[in-house]
């Protein structure tokens, strides 16, 4: 289906190849937002619509908590439980020799072998018997009687193996027993500890996928009802969004309230944590389909057409499933489950480690800027981070402190009065972005990803989204300190219209291509690109 930008190409792109590969893409999202009839900032919050976001969004959603990205999601804690089921196993074996066999029977090779091979066979088990569905940490009885029987399964089959291998006699009987009960009695503890956990995040709600419905009608009662009887699905229904009237669509659709249009959609998204929205539409509704993406696609959720909303037939395998219920896939967010904590765990770790490599640095630009000019070491700014949110992040102070410029409202440009001589070398060598170091580890900001703008950032006379179409889908991951489009040149002063153009181009490359080596080659590219830059003042 849609794809975010249309590039899939390799990183490695001269400007020159990079706008050949934007003009080849066979249906990329300008494509879109042409075919959609609204060439002019369709990806803007549109404001001019039938009632205002706070109306459509209940007072109950208003406080709903907010997506950042780092939400634990399903797959990330059943792949959590894994690997603590393993490692549990693991050093549970290892502590019952070292207690009943220390100086008795030696270690050796045969006892690891044992404990290894009985935690992959159980943690695979589990995996059959349905003990790492999320359904599976809801209640206790029933999969505690599961994991039993698979824990009971994994060391007949271990002993099963020794006879038929004839080492039986190698392994102590009482160990073995030992390591059975100890070992049950210990993941069913855990699976209680962690029946809690889920529970206490269930009724906030952290577990469910909060969707959305556009399209009202019989198809979309159709929809509801199918995904209402997907209890294991873990899908929270928010409401219902429509462009048609109530004439046309009624105010209440399957229980669930119409909230407004899909501009209102906007909005909401924007103001509370919506994971994904489910088109009803059917695909001869093309024109009102493309409309609809065309102001949706720039938000960081997923988006699926409903399958009961065509009547193409297509092989099982060439749909995605909510529960049991098929979808066409239309936008995926650009990263989910493991990576978002891959990328966390980076920027964390790395980030630590620059603060404490560079704190040198930072300790003797603090004192420059202290002694060569009044005022703030520190200039803090409001910025535009994930989905939209304002942040506040931390510069060094680069211009006199009478004279800064706290809503970008003009940009600096060479030989700027208002830039003092020491903030021309810090700001034309990025020197003063270090301490948007702190932002990293307060998860506002990434190392790597589009540069935050300043909340009215704008060209000679014009905003940056009222000048690019799709602007806005730059936010659709967390902003960081360099960037795609900083290392081939796009950083600094964005005076016309192509300047930004250029850099939002880069930033939606990065975003679809996004992985953790193309963070690295972005690092250790950054250096040479802050040499090379001309037009950073």
């Amino acid at each position: 289906m849609f794809r975010d930008a249309g590039l899939a190409s390799s990183p490695h792109l001269t400007d020159e190849k990079f706008e050949r590969k934007q003009t080849m893409s066979a249906f990329d999202v300008r494509d879109l937002l042409k075919a959609a009839g609204n060439p002019s900032q369709p990806n803007a919050v549109d404001t001019a619509h039938d009632g205002s976001a706070e109306s459509a969004i209940p007072p109950a959603e208003i406080g709903a908590p907010r997506d950042h990205g780092g939400v634990l999601s399903p797959v990330v804690l059943s792949g959590s439980v894994r690997l603590a089921d393993m490692a549990l196993i693991a050093i549970l074996g290892f502590a019952t020799h070292f207690v009943q066999l220390r100086g008795v029977v030696a270690l050796g090779w045969s006892y690891p072998a044992a404990i290894l091979s009985v935690a992959g066979l159980a943690v695979a088990l589990f995996q059959i018997f349905g003990s790492y569905r999320i359904a599976a940490f809801r209640t206790f009885f029933k999969p505690a009687l599961r994991l039993t029987a698979a824990w009971s399964l994994t060391f007949l089959v271990v002993a099963t193996v020794m006879v038929f291998a004839k080492v039986a006699d190698h392994y102590s009987r009482i160990w073995l027993a030992l390591f059975y009960a100890l070992g049950l009695a210990l993941l069913l503890a855990e699976r209680l500890v962690l029946l809690r956990f889920v529970t206490a995040r269930m009724l906030r709600g952290q577990f469910d996928r909060r969707t959305a419905i556009v399209g009202g009608g019989p198809l979309a009662e159709e929809l509801i009802r199918a995904l209402e009887a997907e209890s294991d699905a873990g899908i929270r229904i928010v409401g219902v969004f429509d462009d048609r009237g109530d004439n046309r669509s009624s105010s209440v659709i399957a229980g669930y309230p119409k909230l407004g249009t899909v501009s209102d959609l906007v909005d909401y998204a924007r103001s509370t944590r919506l994971d994904l929205v489910v088109f009803t539409l059917p695909i001869a509704a093309e024109d009102r389909l493309l409309q609809m993406l065309a102001k949706l696609w720039v938000l960081p959720i997923d988006i699926r057409l409903s399958a009961k909303a065509t009547k193409l037939k297509l092989r099982p395998r060439a749909y995605s499933y909510l529960g049991s219920v098929p979808v066409l896939d239309v936008f995926d967010k650009p990263m989910a489950d493991w990576d978002i904590v891959t990328k966390a765990i980076f920027d964390r770790v790395v980030g630590m480690a620059m603060l404490i490599v560079l704190a040198p640095v930072m300790l003797g630009l603090a004192i420059a800027v202290r002694l060569t000019s009044p005022g703030p070491i520190l200039f803090r700014q409001k910025r535009l981070g994930f989905n939209n949110e304002t942040i506040e992040v931390y510069k060094f102070r680069s211009m006199y402190a009478d004279q800064s410029d706290f809503t970008a409202a003009k940009q600096v440009t060479r030989g700027d009065p208002r830039v003092t001589p020491l903030g021309r070398f810090i700001r034309r060598t990025s020197l003063d972005e270090l301490p948007q170091l702190f932002n990293v580890l307060k998860g506002e900001l990434s190392l790597v990803g589009p540069r935050p703008h300043a909340v009215q950032a704008k060209t000679s006379t014009t905003l940056y989204d009222q000048v690019v179409d799709g602007y806005f889908a730059r936010h659709k991951v967390k902003p960081g300190i360099t960037g795609w489009a900083q290392i081939n040149g796009w950083r600094g002063e964005t005076d016309t219209d192509e300047k930004i153009q250029r850099r939002v181009e880069h930033d939606l490359y990065y975003i679809e291509n996004w992985s953790i080596l193309f963070d690295v080659q972005i690092m250790l590219a950054t250096p040479l690109s802050l040499v090379t830059t001309k037009n950073a003042y």
